[in-house]
């Protein structure tokens, strides 16, 4: 079933390249990056699938595998999506933001995946709550790391006081990695839209184009939905040792916000002339320049990897 899968790929992978190569007029992508490219979506593809198939295989606690499969399916979505996008620019915008719509739910599965190895909600409100009442018995004159209160980090301690962990605080974080995905939603919509009518304008940082007030949007709400994941890894690490969170933490933070400020970081260095190499210049389009490049990351493949080796043995134990 595995070897069938994979066949299915590699046939509309090439019948992709294929359609790009014999495509009339306009821009055509370069040969050696629809095959690079192409390679590296493979690869991924057959080590994705591999590690979904051996977490159904183990299938032995559900409650938490069902989002950790969400979060690894990010990773063939991503590279599908970003190949298409590549071998086709002039659907890169809508191919974006099927490829952010999941990004957003694959941050919801993570955060529902922590509280899912904690017990689920109701325990995770509970432990809160329980830590919350700790921080009241602490004394005055104790100046060690307070339990049960989260502080806030500058700039964030210049307007937020620190939080009593309990119900309330659960809810500001659940509200928090939820608003991303309302948030995501609509910028898509809003870019579907104003693409018709030649607004949008992606990538370039001008007044008149709907492109930089949607990343100015999506900047602020990314950034509260990981400082929310931030402050609940922190308050619940202790918690979920057992699971090994750090390496899982750092690397899907890497993938959601180092990906997008990758894609900002072209557009502005695209917009003022300092992307200038042999690849940007062959590609020509920003767009193709941050598919090409998700293609054929490492951390796409190390994802699932780390996600396997980490969990699934402690599943099976």
């Amino acid at each position: 079933m595995l070897q069938d899968i994979v066949n299915q790929v590699y046939y509309y992978l090439n019948r992709v390249t294929l359609i790009v190569a014999g495509g009339g007029g306009g821009y055509s992508t370069p040969t050696w990056a629809s095959l690079i490219a192409g390679v590296s979506v493979v690869l991924t593809l057959t080590l994705s699938v591999y590690l979904i198939f051996e977490h159904l295989s183990a299938y032995k606690n559900p409650e938490e595998q069902k989002f950790l499969i969400g979060v690894i399916l990010m990773v063939p979505c991503y590279a599908v999506e970003s190949f298409v996008s590549l071998v086709d620019p002039a659907i890169s915008v809508d191919i974006e933001i099927l490829r952010d719509c999941y990004e957003s739910f694959a941050m919801y599965c993570f955060g529902r995946y922590l509280v899912a190895c904690l017990g689920g909600e109701e325990r995770t409100i509970e432990f809160m709550k329980r830590e919350g009442r700790t921080s009241m018995k602490t004394p005055l004159l104790d100046h060690g790391p307070e339990r049960g209160l989260v502080k806030h980090p500058f700039p964030m301690n210049c307007f937020l006081k620190p939080w009593k962990l309990g119900q309330w605080v659960y809810q500001v974080i659940k509200f928090g990695i939820v608003q991303y995905m309302i948030i995501k939603a609509f910028t898509a919509i809003s870019a579907v839209i104003l693409e018709a009518f030649d607004v949008y304008c992606e990538g370039d940082f001008k007044l008149n184009c709907g492109y930089a007030y949607m990343a100015v949007i999506l900047n602020f709400s990314q950034s509260w939905a990981l400082y929310c994941l931030v402050q609940f890894y922190t308050s619940t690490k202790d918690e979920l040792a057992h699971i090994k969170p750090l390496y899982k933490f750092l690397t899907f933070k890497s993938i959601v916000f180092l990906t997008w400020w990758q894609g900002v970081a072209i557009a502005l260095l695209y917009s003022i002339g300092l992307f200038q190499s042999p690849i940007a210049q062959a590609l020509q389009f920003k767009s193709s320049i941050q598919d090409f490049i998700i293609c054929i990351e490492h951390r796409w493949a190390l994802l699932p990897w780390l996600t396997f080796m980490c969990s699934l043995q402690s599943l099976m134990s």
